[in-house]
């Protein structure tokens, strides 16, 4: 249905359009965040140029990719390659902190209001800034997790540990065969806890996090809401973007922002109910 709905992008200035999300921020009764990849790029956690050459030009000279995201589709030959290149690219993106304090000065902006994040992002970088675990639902995954590739189990498995190891152990760019993870439960082999076909594992953690995150909006349907939209993209619109918009337009107390550089815009049926900020997140951050 929004497929359908026409978007404007916002021309008023950024300083008055900031200064209404500040106000829209300290009037709201309740705050919903909704994050995308767009907030951890503006964080620094980008896929190309020096970031990519630091971590992975051993890599690149012998497999001739040149960011991680190609490096993640590249046909490996063994496992142990696989994994080698897997086990950096987890530990860079999900173990290491952001290079960036964007995600802490979002936390200094919303730490004494009423809020909760949904979020496609799965590199963890909310609790490392400091968030409270049950105010954020993880709806695709974290790099943290393994699940079996069957999957014979709803469980996933921590894997700090031998992500770990497999850094620290790795030589030529091949891990040893003896820290191949496998499902301690049937012996297939594990695989990353992402949604990217329909053998995603939902365990336990995941649907008490969406349990809170269902009853959070359920207990403060009628309040004056505030839907935070930071760096989402169209890749998945009906989880974050898409449901922010239906509920602004069912509750008249609430307001829909969006903060992304490049795709900030709303339908015209909220329009005069929506704060649109065509620029970096990090930088209206600053100014808030």
């Amino acid at each position: 249905m929004f497929s359908k709905i026409w978007t404007t992008k916002s021309t008023k200035s950024c300083s008055e359009q900031i200064s209404r999300l500040k106000e829209a921020i300290q009037s709201a009764d309740a705050v919903v965040i909704g994050a995308g990849a767009g907030l951890s790029t503006s964080a620094g956690f980008v896929y190309t140029g020096e970031r990519f050459e630091k971590y992975f030009s051993d890599f690149e000279e012998k497999y001739g990719f040149h960011d991680m995201y190609s490096g993640g589709f590249y046909p490996y030959k063994t496992p142990e390659e696989y994994w080698a290149y897997w086990s950096r690219y987890i530990y860079v993106n999900r173990y290491m902190d952001a290079p960036k304090p964007v995600y802490r000065e979002l936390l200094e902006l919303v730490k004494d209001r009423d809020y909760f994040i949904i979020t496609t992002n799965v590199d963890h970088c909310f609790p490392k800034a400091g968030f409270d675990k049950k105010r954020l639902f993880y709806t695709q995954g974290d790099y943290g997790l393994f699940q079996c590739s069957e999957p014979c189990c709803e469980e996933t498995f921590g894997n700090e540990a031998v992500i770990r190891q497999m850094m620290e152990q790795q030589t030529d760019m091949r891990i040893a065969a003896e820290l191949l993870p496998v499902c301690p439960h049937c012996g297939k082999p594990l695989t990353m806890n992402l949604r990217s076909d329909n053998k995603f594992v939902e365990d336990e953690g995941w649907h008490l996090a969406a349990e809170r995150y269902e009853n959070f909006l359920r207990t403060r349907k009628n309040q004056k809401i505030l839907f935070l939209e930071l760096g989402v993209g169209y890749n998945t619109p009906g989880i974050v973007k898409f449901s922010f918009w239906r509920m602004t337009e069912g509750n008249p107390k609430a307001t829909y922002a969006c903060v992304n550089l490049g795709e900030a815009s709303a339908p015209t049926k909220i329009r005069e109910r929506s704060i649109c900020i065509d620029a970096d997140i990090g930088e209206v951050l600053e100014q808030l």
